[in-house]
């Protein structure tokens, strides 16, 4: 079991659907008639090209163009492509999803053993499988979409700052945003997590501090004071190694060690006054972080916009009912553990045992709620009326159902989140929550479309921090999500249909 394993296994359903789904649909479908054809004339050396309906940045074509320069010596050898262009199917841009796929599995697989180094190697290979299956991005690895390609960049940037490699972190987080210009929120929020890892013990290793010392006085209380000494000088060296001490080493253990249960604001004073006594070494490690947003930000004033394309169709709105929407499709893709019953349970409890604040705060949140969706909730043109896709039906039929509806969907929204946050305050500091939220709200707010592809890389950092234990809910996480991915896959492939006012095959998508 380990990362090998989780390559085998997803490679085996990526390679065995892939021909399904190149047999059946070979040619280009919904937003694959702009990816494809562009990332061909990328292939003929017609690097000026552009659609103007593309509006996300070249790289996955430049990652295609990569996969295709590896693929054309072999078959150029068995003659099944006579020159570098004939390689560019459609098919074999598809594998490029395929392939990365593959790899985002790998990178969920070391993300979790990082974070969590207690963890059995069989039980991470679990893990990275099951969100391998997760449904919004399972679906698109076998389509020719930035999807996949945008998730498994942005978790190697996540992972490589993990392991403090900052340079290395942004130029794959450079690399994120060339696929997908939304992705300069996750740089961000990446770059801040490292800076709250440099900054802040984490309690865990408080607790293995106290532990430790606690075990080696028990054990050394017979013997003499040299073997003492020579036992606690010992000591030291291993609890420094254990730490992972860096050249980012603290002016002093007071000085930023917090609790757990300490309160936002004392993290942040703490964060701050970290920041004042590390500054140089902070600029200098987090300077490439620095370098691709000022970047990002020249390209805005010379583009006149975030995105390339079809500009007058997305165009930036405060679409504050997606917030609401992400965290009741993250909850219930989470649904073993948001949903149980000991959730509700342990949930009410904290509210119980922090009232009144808690009650203020759920009372301001339904407000805030029912603000977003009555002022906020947005009824986009491609929503309304492409019946190709999933939100469509979801909005026609149970937000729109009555008039009331988006109104009581609100204490679920509101639910949503509280679990989620309260699933993630048990393992992450409250300061690392709020810039998950902040960056979460920055991706799709401002998104006036209703698109659950978009939530994808967000559900990702929420479900590798909420420290699910039992099989029996990752089990059910993978049965849940085998069974959505069997069912749109069939209605996919099986249950195409056609529309009065154009011509060719509709299939449902999500």
């Amino acid at each position: 079991m380990g990362k090998v394993a989780v390559a085998v296994i997803v490679s085996l359903w990526v390679i065995s659907l892939s021909i399904l789904v190149n047999h059946i649909v070979p040619e280009p479908y919904m937003d694959e008639i702009f990816h494809v054809p562009q990332a061909q004339q990328y292939c003929i050396g017609n690097f000026r090209s552009w659609d103007p309906m593309i509006t996300t940045p070249p790289g996955l074509y430049y990652l295609s163009l990569v996969h295709v320069a590896s693929l054309f010596p072999g078959m150029s050898i068995v003659q099944a492509a006579s020159s570098f262009s004939e390689v560019c199917t459609t098919a074999i841009l598809r594998s490029v999803n395929g392939v990365l796929a593959v790899l985002c599995s790998i990178l969920v697989y070391e993300i979790i053993t990082l974070l969590r180094p207690t963890l059995s190697k069989g039980k991470a290979t679990i893990c990275a499988v099951v969100l391998a299956l997760y449904p919004l991005h399972w679906f698109f690895t076998f389509l020719y979409y930035t999807d996949v390609a945008s998730l498994t960049a942005v978790l190697a940037m996540y992972l490589a700052c993990l392991k403090k490699s900052y340079w290395l972190s942004a130029v794959l987080g450079a690399l994120a945003v060339v696929i997908r210009q939304t992705n300069i929120v996750w740089l961000l929020f990446v770059a801040c997590t490292g800076v709250i890892n440099i900054t802040l013990v984490r309690p865990r290793d408080n607790v293995e501090a106290n532990d430790t010392d606690t075990a080696i006085r028990k054990s050394n209380r017979s013997t003499s004071n040299d073997d003492v000494t020579s036992g606690s000088n010992l000591r030291q060296r291993k609890f420094s190694n254990s730490l992972g001490t860096d050249k980012h080493s603290m002016p002093s253990a007071s000085l930023v060690s917090t609790n757990h249960s300490s309160g936002l604001l004392d993290e942040v004073k703490v964060i701050f006054l970290a920041l004042w006594h590390m500054k140089w070494e902070l600029l200098v490690s987090f300077s490439p972080f620095l370098m691709v947003f000022v970047a990002f930000l020249v390209f805005i004033r010379w583009n006149g916009s975030v995105v390339l394309g079809a500009k007058e169709a997305h165009t930036v709105s405060p679409h504050f009912a997606q917030i609401m929407y992400f965290g009741l499709v993250s909850a219930l893709a989470v649904a073993p553990l948001h949903c149980s019953k000991g959730q509700v349970v342990d949930l009410f409890r904290s509210f119980w045992k922090r009232r009144p604040i808690s009650f203020f705060q759920a009372f301001v949140a339904v407000i805030a709620g029912v603000f977003s969706v009555h002022f906020f909730s947005i009824a986009h043109p491609y929503l309304v009326a492409d019946n190709r896709h999933y939100p469509f039906y979801l909005w026609r039929k149970v937000i729109n159902a009555h008039w009331s509806m988006k109104y009581l969907l609100v204490s679920l929204y509101v639910y949503s989140w509280f679990s989620i946050f309260s699933t993630l305050g048990k393992v992450q500091r409250k300061i690392w929550v709020l810039a998950f939220f902040l960056a979460t709200a920055a991706v799709l707010v401002p998104a006036p479309l209703i698109e659950f592809r978009y939530y994808t890389i967000p559900f990702y950092f929420i479900i590798l921090h909420s420290h699910i234990n039992d099989y029996q809910s990752w089990l059910l996480m993978g049965l849940l999500y085998l069974a959505v991915n069997v069912f749109t896959m069939m209605i996919f492939l099986f249950r195409p249909f056609h529309w009065d006012h154009e011509p060719g095959i509709q299939r449902f998508i999500w």
